[in-house]
This record gives C-alpha cells, sequence and structure tokens, in this order.
C-alpha cells in the first residue's frame, strides 16, 4: 500500500494556519452575535431562531462544497481555491454585519444582521470543510491526531484573540464600547474589520505554503489497496460518532446563543441590551469565550500523548466530562470573576471536541471521498444545532420560565451523556494498537 510521507510539525502548522483566521471571525460571532441582534431588536426567547441559520447553512455548504472540492483540481490546487473563496466572502460579511442600521432603508436592521449572520456561517463553511479534509489528504494515519490537535490550537489562538478584542479596544486603547440606541458600539464595529483582515491573511498564508498533491496519487493510493473497491457508504464509525456529537454539539449552541443574556442577568442584573451594564457584561463573556478558547490551544499539543496513553475513546470521554461538570458550575458562583474556572474545564472539552472526533473518523475514510464524508460529517454538528434551535427556545420559556442560565446546565448534562456515548465508537487505530501490543 502507499504510504504517505510523514510532515514536520511545521508544515502541518502552515497548512492549517488558516484555520487561524477562520476562528478569529468565528469567535467575533460567537461572542458578539447575541448582543448585536439583540440591540438590532431581537428578544432572548427568539435568540435561537436567528442562531439557527448558521447550522442550517452548514449543513447544506459543507457536503457541497466536500464533494466539489474532491472533484476540483486547478492551478491553485484542490482545497485551496475553496479557502480562498470563502475567505473573501466571509471578510465582506465581518464588515457589513456590524453597520447593518446604515444599510437599512425598507428592512429592519435585525433582519439584516440575521441575513449577515447566515452568509457569514456559508462562506466560513466554504473554508472550513476543505481544511479539515486537507489533514486527512495530507497526513499518514499515525500523524492525524497530530494534525487536528494543530488545528485545535491554532483555533485557539484566533479564537482568543477574536474573543477578547473588543474588550482589549474598550478598555486598553480608549475605543468607546457604547453607542447611540440602535447602533452596535466601535469596539465592536473595529473588531470586525480587523478580523476581516486577519481571516484573509491567515488564509493566504496557507495557500502560498501548502502544496497539495495531484489527484493521480489518490488514484495511485487507491490502485494500491489490496482489497476491493467498496460501494459508497457510511464508516460504522461515523454512525457511532453521531449521538456524541449530537450531545456535545447541542451543549455548545446553548453556550453560545445564552451565556452573554445568562451572565448579563445573574451577574450584572442587567436585562436591557442597550444598557451599560449589559455591554459590560457582553465584554466580559467575550473574556470568558477567550479563556476556554485559550485553554483547548493549550491542551491541543498535549491530546495527542494523552490518547496514545489512555486511547482516543477515552480522552475525549474524560475531556467532556469535565465540560459538563463545568456547565453545572455556574450554578455555584455568583461573582462573574470565577466564571473563569467553569471555562477552563469548557476549553479542555472544546479542545478535544475539535480533534478526536475528526482523528477517529478519518482512519476510516477512503482517500478520494475525504472531502465528502468530511462535509456529510458535518452534520452531526449541524443537526443537533438545528433541534436546538427550533426547541431551545420553547425549552427555555416554558420549562426554564425564560431564565437562560438553566440552558447552560442542561448542556452540563447533555455534554455528561455525550462522555458515556463516546465509549460506544469503535476506533481504527486504537484497536489496531490493542492488536499489535503497541502502548497506548
Amino acid at each position: 500500500m502507499m504510504k504517505k510521507p510523514r510532515l514536520s510539525f511545521w508544515q502541518i502548522w502552515n497548512m492549517s494556519f488558516g484555520f487561524l483566521g477562520i476562528q478569529f471571525g468565528f469567535a467575533l460571532q460567537n461572542a458578539n452575535a447575541s448582543r448585536i441582534l439583540q440591540t438590532f431588536g431581537a428578544d432572548v426567547e427568539h435568540l435561537n431562531w436567528f442562531w439557527l441559520v448558521a447550522p442550517l447553512t452548514g449543513m447544506i455548504v459543507q457536503p457541497i462544497i466536500g464533494y466539489m472540492s474532491d472533484k476540483t483540481w486547478n492551478r491553485f490546487g484542490r482545497r485551496r481555491p475553496y479557502f480562498l473563496v470563502g475567505a473573501f466572502l466571509t471578510s465582506m460579511a465581518l464588515i457589513l454585519m456590524p453597520n447593518a442600521p446604515h444599510l437599512a432603508s425598507w428592512i429592519a436592521p435585525m433582519f439584516i444582521g440575521g441575513g449577515l449572520l447566515m452568509i457569514m456561517d456559508a462562506s466560513i463553511n466554504i473554508s472550513m470543510e476543505p481544511f479539515r479534509a486537507l489533514v486527512a489528504d495530507k497526513l499518514p494515519e499515525e500523524q492525524h491526531t497530530l494534525g487536528f490537535s494543530v488545528q485545535t490550537l491554532l483555533i485557539g489562538i484566533g479564537a482568543v484573540v477574536g474573543s477578547w478584542l473588543p474588550y482589549m479596544l474598550g478598555n486598553w486603547f480608549g475605543v468607546p464600547n457604547e453607542s447611540a440606541s440602535g447602533l452596535i458600539p466601535p469596539n465592536v464595529i473595529w473588531s470586525f474589520y480587523i478580523g476581516a483582515a486577519v481571516l484573509v491573511s491567515s488564509i493566504i498564508w496557507t495557500v502560498t505554503t501548502t502544496n497539495e498533491y495531484p489527484p493521480e496519487y489518490y488514484q495511485k493510493e487507491e490502485d494500491d489497496e489490496t482489497a476491493p473497491p467498496e460501494k459508497f457508504r457510511i464508516p460504522k464509525t461515523m454512525w457511532q460518532l453521531l449521538l456524541v456529537q449530537f450531545f456535545s454539539w447541542f451543549a455548545l449552541f446553548s453556550m453560545w446563543v445564552y451565556t452573554t443574556p445568562a451572565v448579563a442577568r445573574h451577574f450584572y442584573d442587567a436585562i436591557d441590551p442597550t444598557s451599560a451594564g449589559y455591554q459590560e457584561a457582553g465584554d466580559w463573556v467575550g473574556i470568558l469565550f477567550g479563556i476556554y478558547n485559550g485553554v483547548s490551544a493549550m491542551i491541543a499539543l498535549l491530546l495527542p500523548k494523552v490518547a496514545k496513553r489512555l486511547g482516543r475513546k477515552t480522552t475525549h470521554a474524560l475531556a467532556l466530562t469535565i465540560g459538563g461538570v463545568s456547565f453545572l458550575s455556574f450554578l455555584v458562583f455568583t461573582d462573574p470573576t470565577y466564571l473563569i474556572i467553569p471555562m477552563i474545564g469548557i476549553g479542555i472539552a472544546w479542545g478535544s471536541i475539535l480533534a478526536m472526533p475528526y482523528a477517529m473518523l478519518a482512519n476510516s475514510i477512503p482517500p478520494k471521498k475525504m472531502g465528502v464524508f468530511m462535509g456529510l460529517f458535518n452534520m452531526s454538528i449541524t443537526i443537533p444545532q438545528i433541534v436546538n434551535g427550533v426547541f431551545g427556545g420553547f425549552i427555555l420559556t416554558y420549562l426554564f420560565k425564560g431564565d437562560p442560565l438553566y440552558s447552560l446546565v442542561m448542556a452540563g448534562v447533555l455534554m455528561i451523556l455525550g462522555a458515556a456515548s463516546t465509549f460506544f465508537v469503535h476506533d481504527k487505530l486504537d484497536e489496531k494498537k490493542q492488536v499489535t501490543g503497541e502502548n497506548h
């Protein structure tokens, strides 16, 4: 069988560097979209409906882009053309979204903001899916965990800066963090501008420093297989990961949508999204989101070592358990400063969520169909978010009596259930090690 060459750490770094910019933009969206939409007039019970556009666009876009990138080859390569197109479209959405009030003449800013949120998510997905496939394209099986962990490291770095940027601009550089009613504060607007520049620059870095194997390579790889080619079918590992992913991403969606209103209500005694207290809570949530992303970056390069010792399933289950307990601990604290503690645990879970499921899956996918399978696997991320988007508001209103803190508690319970589900996943590499007697 044909063997892919091992790549150095810095080759893997360059190959994944564009993810830093993608997550920079994604973090700005996650930390600020709820308060932007509330500033435009959205009620907290209806925020989940606006956030639905993210998973809906991802579910549609990622399989299509995965299939197309599997079939693409031009002078830019196989995956790289999609990096460039996605980066350009995302940067435009980042520039326009906080300026929605200035674009509104016949349509309310709230709906313009929601539409730009949809465009931003679709554009991010155009770049994101091929990055996942590129790691599996380029790396041999034994480097998959390292490859996705380096992506997690870069995701964490980009997300920390992206999440913290409005706070830094407002508190360190004197950019105003308040504005007239119905307008977005300048510190948030400038953060989105900077995010657009970082996104484009990092994608260009990957495109100019990383080559791709030509289509003939994958044909030769298939020809070298001793087993006859199989019909298109979903690998068993992908099916088994669906439940794990459902619990994990349902919980994450709750965190992104409801952390700002929950922190504002319980720790800043603020409900009005235009109030100074609410804006202060929003800035602090950006710091908290930066912390969990920073933790994920710090543990990213430890994950391959832990997984080698414990196995990837056990590592992922342990990380999800820590994340679940951390969500539950929101009930314990009364000072917003101490919310740093649960964010550390959530960061450990997030780091594993970004790496371990993909590492377990990549070993089970035919090389020529890597893009389309990675795109299909994205449905394990988007479907739970869609379910949450449809039912999360009803759960908040009728079960939790409008208190978003309990949506975060629910997230903790679900993440622990995800940890339990991990032990039912078939991991090809872990089982191979058991057969050969390698140490974990």
